[in-house]
């Protein structure tokens, strides 16, 4: 079992919801559960300040105050829907070539089909999400200022911690502001100077957000721990180098900027040499080891760059890899083979993605341990979405060690397997890209030797320069990092997500793929949002 555990705050944060009134709508925040005391008399224990802490990095995982179900943070939709992994996977793969789902919750199926609207209760639920990260980020931030820790007495040592904690907070918040500004564009922009009466936010733009979130991570950089010197599961300069990273990599798209990837080439350069190691060990599926219930300690651990924390008993809730293992199980998958209670029956990939693996058949799969099909009783294409057997099964998160024990939680509901949110073979791939672009300081022959390190472990043949191109990158990408939280981005980058030039099943509704209009390269501000604070901006095309 991992040394976490996510306890209420008992702080109230009635506060958040009139600073934040851009979700203030029918998803209401909700984060106090009767048990609220003042921030003076929570704070006198030293330690709240580190369970301040915890309740930041859990809101990626966990969706409200009592575990799978009850006090939710987000109100209005079902509360394992809530999530902010799984809200952000429905944006990220649903809306590709890797992941279909064969459920009829509400709109879900417009995701894959690019038909969403701004009514879409998902999208709400995100943005909502994501607006109370943010919200949580700030009042942290407000409440370890120098003056306060002083006036409560706070000794040396532990304001000199806090300082690491303040710095990882704006981490937190400029990887939610991140997801915000590459999914909706634009929105609020609220930070710890915010004013903490009621008010209405103004618009910020995404050229607003894309620059706030640099400047930010510039000043936190070396406010940091160095690279893998922090606590597990805590934010250090590695993890800040890699959101910069991603950032230039998208600044294009973004905000028009042409030398992103060379920006991008110097802190992908820092994180390889930082100590991270690609796990391959020998005479095991290095691949799937990434993926299992122990990827905490089987040597996983050292590839991640920054991962979310899952545990079984005490991260417990319907989101992040409990829901990626159980909503990719069902037809005749046998439950016991994932280490746990039974599957969904919702996820399934397309004959797209399935195609980027030479050597797959209907009765086996290809060499390349990465695409790892569940073929039995599964049609390769899709007729009906709402049909599991409709489409290849992905066998990609399991709850097993790599010893076959199945996870703490021993009823099987909630698994153990830890969420990369940033790896070293992203950082591989990303160096790789710069490269073919032409960035300055990157080197082909030391992409070529990254890529094949990859291919090396998937057990697939390696290549060599003249093959690595852009549409090799894109696909590699695909191979590697499927159901990561990349694919959207990655499609847009490289000028392929919407239009005609790629096409998958169903993307825009039609069973072998229609072309879809470009302003679907981003989401609508909800309703919702749009209602409650009229400074926001609508995107165009909404």
């Amino acid at each position: 079992m991992k040394n976490i555990k996510i306890k209420l705050l008992g702080i109230s944060l009635f506060l958040f919801v009139m600073i934040f009134p851009s979700c203030t709508n029918d998803l209401n925040q909700v984060p106090d559960n009767g048990d609220s005391k003042s921030s003076e008399e929570f704070f006198k224990d030293p330690a709240s300040y580190k369970q301040f802490l915890a309740k930041i990095y859990a809101g990626l995982a966990t969706t409200g105050q009592q575990g799978p179900a009850g006090s939710p943070d987000v109100s209005g939709i079902d509360e394992g829907q809530s999530d902010y992994l799984r809200g952000y996977f429905y944006l990220q793969e649903l809306t590709t070539d890797l992941a279909v789902i064969a459920w009829n919750d509400a709109t879900i199926k417009d995701f894959h089909n690019q038909t969403w609207t701004t009514l879409d209760t998902f999208l709400n639920a995100t943005y909502a999400r994501f607006s109370f990260q943010v919200v949580n980020c700030n009042e942290f931030l407000r409440q370890t200022t120098d003056d306060k820790l002083t006036a409560r007495g706070v000794d040396a040592t532990l304001k000199t911690e806090i300082g690491y904690f303040r710095a990882e907070a704006r981490f937190m918040r400029a990887l939610t502001y991140w997801h915000l500004l590459d999914a909706y564009g634009g929105g609020s922009l609220v930070t710890e100077d915010s004013p903490v009466d009621f008010y209405y936010p103004d618009y910020a733009t995404r050229t607003q957000l894309y620059n706030f979130v640099e400047s930010e991570l510039k000043a936190i950089i070396p406010l940091l721990k160095p690279a893998k010197t922090n606590e597990k599961y805590r934010a250090d300069q590695g993890a800040a180098k890699m959101l910069l990273a991603n950032l230039y990599m998208n600044s294009k798209v973004y905000v028009n900027a042409n030398d992103g990837y060379d920006k991008a080439v110097p802190l992908l350069n820092d994180i390889i040499a930082a100590g991270y190691t690609i796990h391959n060990p020998t005479g095991r599926n290095g691949y799937q080891e990434l993926f299992l219930a122990d990827n905490d300690s089987n040597g996983a651990q050292n590839e991640f760059i920054f991962a979310v924390a899952i545990d079984g008993l005490n991260t417990q809730g319907y989101g992040a890899t409990t829901f990626l293992t159980h909503a990719a199980v069902g037809g005749s998958m046998d439950k016991n083979a994932f280490g746990i209670n039974g599957g969904w029956g919702g996820l399934r990939t397309t004959s797209a993605f399935v195609s980027k693996f030479p050597g797959t058949t209907s009765s086996a799969n290809s060499s390349d341990t990465r695409g790892n099909f569940y073929k039995d009783g599964q049609n390769l294409e899709i007729k009906d979405l709402a049909t599991f057997t409709d489409g290849y099964a992905v066998q990609k998160f399991r709850n097993l060690t790599s010893s076959g024990v199945a996870g703490s939680d021993k009823k099987g509901d909630f698994v153990d397997c830890d969420f990369p949110i940033f790896r070293l073979a992203d950082a591989y791939l990303l160096y790789a890209e710069c490269a073919a672009r032409g960035a300055a300081g990157a080197n082909m022959a030391t992409a070529v030797t990254y890529v094949n390190a990859l291919r090396t472990r998937a057990k697939t043949n390696t290549i060599t320069q003249s093959e690595l191109t852009l549409a090799f990158i894109l696909d590699e990408r695909a191979r590697e990092l499927h159901w990561e939280l990349h694919r959207r981005t990655d499609l847009i980058r490289f000028g392929k997500f919407t239009g005609s030039s790629y096409l998958w099943p169903w993307k825009g509704g039609v069973a072998s793929g229609a072309p879809t209009q470009s302003y679907r390269d981003l989401f609508p501000i909800p309703a919702n949002a749009l209602s409650a604070n009229t400074k926001l901006k609508q995107n165009p095309g909404y």
